[in-house]
């Protein structure tokens, strides 16, 4: 998932938010992800400075690591990547005596992350999805489905996320097919669609700029996280009433993102802080209520939300988890890399 404006300009590549003194937090998050204010609360409290670098993508997240990193303590992949850095022993154990605010996450999540329902590895961060968001004005009448990236009408004025799962599983469910199938002939044919049927019509695949193009009215269809393409619009009324967002009839995916400790982490006791801090429930509401999420994995700071929602609960359980393909993850790659984005 992409995510965090408040904290990071997607410009940058680091940022070290303060100079307070004390050591540092190195932290690989999503855009879109973390207030400013959380990360400012948390190096006040424990007199310590923050570093924050993101990411776009799962595979950017995991190539970055492959290739060496840059000295991580905190990362927030995805369940199917906490599942691969796992099995990979890329991953610091959770000390959970050292993070009683574990008490707070709902057991519906933890059901959920199959991958790691124990919490040995990873915690649940936030459980959502990315969606469609439409500028009415431009596009009044549409199917509230996967097939809008069909319309040739809206050609060069559409973009999807430059993200394997989320744009294939995308194509599998309109399919009718699992998000997480093994089945070459299954992922054969979500390539075809793409490549023939939704390709031709994007301006490009894109996890990073789609909200500004949204909201300069370049793109009128974008897939992406909403919250992205709301803290964009901030301030044009007309456009933010303008907007709408679903989740395609079809189905698609969904996430779990995750904060772990990275294997050889400098800071693993200021690490588990952390993870403490931020599933405080009045904490965990200030960072939903900055991007208008639900409380999703913390359940008391349901009582602490003071704003609205983009989306539900019930809405995300209707469309299906990202698992870990194991061995078939090369069918996905060979597809996407190889094939969909190629001449990109």
């Amino acid at each position: 998932m992409q995510r965090n404006i408040l904290a990071v300009p997607a410009a940058l590549l680091l940022l070290v938010i303060t100079s307070c003194g004390g050591p540092g937090l190195k932290i690989y998050n999503w855009t879109y992800y973390t207030p400013d204010t959380v990360i400012k609360k948390f190096e006040k409290e424990y007199k310590v400075r923050v570093e924050y670098d993101q990411f776009a993508s799962n595979e950017e997240l995991y190539a970055k690591l492959k290739t060496g990193g840059a000295g991580y303590d905190i990362i927030f992949p995805s369940g199917d990547y906490v599942s691969i850095m796992i099995r990979q022993d890329m991953l610091e154990k959770i000390d959970k005596s050292k993070i009683p605010n574990l008490k707070n996450i709902d057991p519906l999540v933890l059901q959920k992350a199959t991958y790691d329902p124990n919490m040995d590895y990873s915690v649940p961060y936030f459980y959502g999805a990315a969606g469609v968001v439409v500028n009415t004005a431009k596009v009044p009448d549409f199917e509230r489905s996967w097939s809008i990236f069909s319309r040739q009408d809206l050609r060069n004025r559409m973009t999807m996320l430059d993200d394997m799962r989320e744009v294939m599983g995308g194509a599998l469910a309109f399919l009718g097919y699992s998000i997480n199938t093994k089945d070459p002939m299954q992922i054969a044919a979500a390539q075809d669609l793409i490549n023939n049927s939704w390709k031709p019509n994007l301006t490009k695949f894109d996890a990073e700029s789609f909200g500004k193009g949204y909201a300069n009215g370049d793109f009128w269809v974008v897939h992406g996280y909403v919250e992205v393409v709301f803290e964009e619009i901030e301030g044009n009324h007309q456009l933010k009433k303008d907007t709408a967002f679903f989740f395609p009839q079809e189905g698609g995916p969904s996430f779990i993102d995750s904060m772990c400790i990275l294997k050889g982490a400098k800071n693993v006791e200021l690490s588990h802080k952390f993870i403490d801090f931020i599933h405080r429930p009045e904490i965990y509401a200030e960072f939903v209520d900055t991007f208008s999420f639900s409380a999703t994995a913390n359940i008391p700071a349901r009582e602490h939300k003071t704003g609205g929602s983009l989306y539900t609960m019930e809405e995300i359980t209707s469309v299906e988890l990202l698992d870990d393909l194991g061995l078939a993850l090369d069918i996905y790659n060979d597809a996407w890399f190889n094939s969909i984005r190629v001449g990109e």
